[in-house]
């Protein structure tokens, strides 16, 4: 079993920086922080050997996700990954089935709100799922199971309460996801174009599959800096979901 590992956030009004508390000093581009330092606790000030001041504050998940994970493939982003959660309605309790694992990010941003259920989460290749192990590592989470498998081939788990597709083959794995959950169960495909919707909705249709919607998400910040309009530039399409309940 590996050791749990610690870590603070270090905040102030333009600057965070995310620190695993491991006995060793810190460097930042903004100076370097004794280890004593940090182990003053949550809320306590800081200084950097140059003067710049932090405050150190538990990191939340976002933060964890944000600095401490390394990415090796494309993330779906947060915003879609909070729709599923709202759209489905998914119970802390519930077993969900996350295919592929990628970098780890649904997976670990799903098991911190269903901190009560289990995510397995599939992954074919080598690569992506040793990094996935270690950003897992660093989540802290306990309810994520990390598997080496071909979802268009087999889904192993039975009476799952969501299964979420986010890879190339989806439409190859609806099938597969149907079997595997229980009755009023979700499936949610997250598709990047049109052309991967188009044939994710077919089989999805194809399956048996019913109340089938199909969303686009898309946020739109705006700035509070000398005027208040929306910013120029901003996070606007990322991809469709496609959610869809078996009921027979």
């Amino acid at each position: 079993m590996s050791r749990k590992r610690d870590f603070v956030l270090l905040l102030s009004e333009d600057e965070s920086y995310l620190v695993e508390l491991d006995g060793k000093d810190s460097n930042t581009k903004n100076g370097m922080i004794k280890y004593s330092e940090l182990r003053r606790g949550i809320g306590s000030k800081v200084k950097t050997h140059l003067g710049k001041e932090f405050t150190v504050v538990k990191p939340t998940i976002m933060d964890i996700l944000r600095k401490g994970i390394k990415r090796t493939a494309q993330i779906m982003s947060p915003k879609d990954i909070s729709l599923i959660l709202a759209y489905t309605g998914i119970s802390n309790d519930s077993l969900v089935v996350d295919a592929g694992t990628g970098t780890g990010y649904t997976a670990i941003f799903l098991a911190n709100y269903l901190k009560g259920g289990k995510i397995v989460s599939y992954e074919k290749d080598s690569m992506f799922i040793k990094n996935a192990k270690r950003n897992i590592e660093v989540s802290g989470l306990g309810n994520i199971q990390l598997k080496a498998g071909d979802v268009t081939k087999r889904i192993d788990e039975k009476n799952v309460d969501l299964v979420v597709l986010d890879l190339q083959d989806a439409n190859k794995t609806v099938e597969n996801a149907y079997a595997s959950l229980a009755f009023g169960g979700y499936l949610v495909v997250y598709s990047p174009t049109v052309d991967h919707l188009m044939r994710s909705v077919n089989a999805v249709k194809k399956a048996g599959f019913v109340k089938i919607v199909v969303v686009e998400n898309i946020v739109r910040e705006w700035q509070s800096e000398l005027t208040l309009r929306p910013k120029t530039i901003g996070l606007m399409h990322t991809g469709f979901l496609t959610f869809a309940r078996k009921v027979i």
